[in-house]
């Protein structure tokens, strides 16, 4: 029996599709083993966001060799896209996969071991429209499920190599996607996390009769799979956020009201440089909407600080907007130049101290902003899907998420794993975790 081994870079689309091969190794019987471990097989998911990302893309490839020289070592997704011809000529790598060939991982590795002969797999990504077919039916977390349900992006900001290592926009067929909800629902899994990489393009790419297919249809036929008791989305564009859309969702119960809507700044210069197809006061209206319709919605969002032509003035209007919006949580990013965009080769980039600077102001703004949102909640009845043992202060709670994605704790006690219990919110315990009062569970 061969082992094999499996290390993920990047972002929840590569964790599902690390977890898609996984299981394809596992169904093909070989034995999965720690990535730290002697294993045949080394298969490195790599990402190339940044040029620090192909960078730990590089050091995980030479680590496994090292660990066995003897190893077949497979560079696999979006590093292999951007760096084929390096990754070729890299001694401590075997074979390299692209994306959308993912899926023949098993033919790849058998015709390999037959003669070493074909160890570049790597398609012109931008010249396909086929959805790579990768499904999970298990997943490590049992009550939390990521589905991948869409690939590809078509909006070219300026800083972003992805639409070049992922290709144009490709969707998942709904019924496919339906079809593995069953599966999860049937597995034991409560919740389900669609994503994907322009999660809110879901569909552009059906044909002509088939355009009334989109990411709110989809939602919809969801949230018909009995079992299944949560939904929630990966990241959206702020031109999603429609009356429609927004009121479509809150009719849903089943729907999560946490939105993770990508911001990047606030700025309209900024956002014009960096060639995002909104403005403030669009992504504003929004937000708006969300409050209309939904109580007290999670807005998250993603902010990059020092952009290229960033000034102080710029960035003093994007501290504004944040607080204008006020956010329950913030990723806040210093900008990374990446070889092969735009943005690499604007002029006036801006030195790391400054970034550094900036970054720490709006990251202690983010503090202040999702403590006063948890805090919101103290006295109100929510529902929470008890995951995983922790330990606050010495004592065993099990902790878990509103539907707002709020943690929240409840003392320890066995066989609480995937259980979703009521309760009034009380008191923070720490800085993130609040503590519910609950007297009922509701399953």
């Amino acid at each position: 029996m061969r082992t094999a081994a499996l290390h993920n870079l990047g972002c929840k689309v590569n964790s599902y599709e690390t977890e898609a091969m996984q299981q394809l190794l596992e169904e093909a019987g070989y034995e999965i083993v720690p990535f730290h471990e002697k294993a045949d097989v080394y298969i490195i998911n790599t990402c190339s966001v940044t040029n620090i990302a192909d960078r730990k893309s590089r050091q995980m490839l030479h680590r496994a060799k090292k660990q066995n020289p003897d190893a077949v070592v497979v560079a696999a997704g979006c590093y292999v896209q951007a760096a084929a011809e390096e990754l070729k000529a890299d001694l401590a790598v075997d074979v390299i996969i692209g994306n959308n060939k993912k899926q023949d991982l098993l033919p790849i590795l058998e015709e390999y071991f037959k003669d070493k002969s074909d160890s570049s797999h790597v398609i012109e990504i931008s010249e396909t429209h086929e959805y790579e077919r990768l499904s999970i039916h298990k997943i490590a977390d049992h009550t939390r499920a990521f589905l991948k349900i869409q690939d590809g992006c078509n909006q070219f900001c300026s800083y972003c190599i992805i639409p070049y290592t992922r290709g144009r926009v490709r969707s998942r067929r709904p019924d496919e996607v339906v079809a593995e909800v069953r599966e999860l629902a049937a597995a034991g899994y409560q919740e389900v996390v669609l994503t994907g990489i322009h999660l809110s393009s879901y569909g552009v790419d059906f044909k002509e009769e088939e355009k009334k297919e989109n990411l709110l249809s989809l939602i919809k036929q969801v949230h018909e799979v009995e079992g299944i008791r949560r939904i929630r989305l990966g990241s959206l564009e702020p031109r999603i956020i429609t009356e429609e859309f927004a009121q479509a969702l809150a009719s849903m119960p089943k729907f999560c009201p946490h939105f993770h809507l990508s911001l990047q700044s606030g700025c309209d210069k900024t956002l014009k440089r960096m060639n995002r197809h909104y403005t403030t006061e669009e992504y504003a209206a929004g937000c708006e909407i969300l409050r209309r319709y939904f109580d007290n919605p999670a807005i998250t969002t993603d902010v990059i600080v020092g952009f290229p032509g960033e000034t102080e003035e710029e960035f003093e209007e994007t501290k504004a907007f944040l607080e204008r919006i006020g956010f329950y949580e913030m990723h806040i990013f210093k900008y990374s130049r990446r070889a092969g965009t735009r943005a690499d080769r604007m002029p006036d980039q801006i030195p790391e101290q400054v970034k550094s600077v900036r970054s720490e102001i709006l990251l202690k703004l983010e503090k202040q902003m999702s403590k006063a949102y948890r805090e919101s909640f103290s006295g109100k009845k929510k529902t929470v899907l008890l995951e995983e043992k922790t330990e606050i202060g010495g004592r065993a709670y099990m902790i878990g998420h509103t539907m707002e994605y709020v943690k929240a704790v409840v003392p320890y006690a066995d066989n609480l794993k995937n259980k979703m219990t009521e309760g009034i919110l009380k008191e923070a315990l720490n800085d993130e975790v609040l503590l519910l009062d609950s007297r009922n569970f509701l399953n």
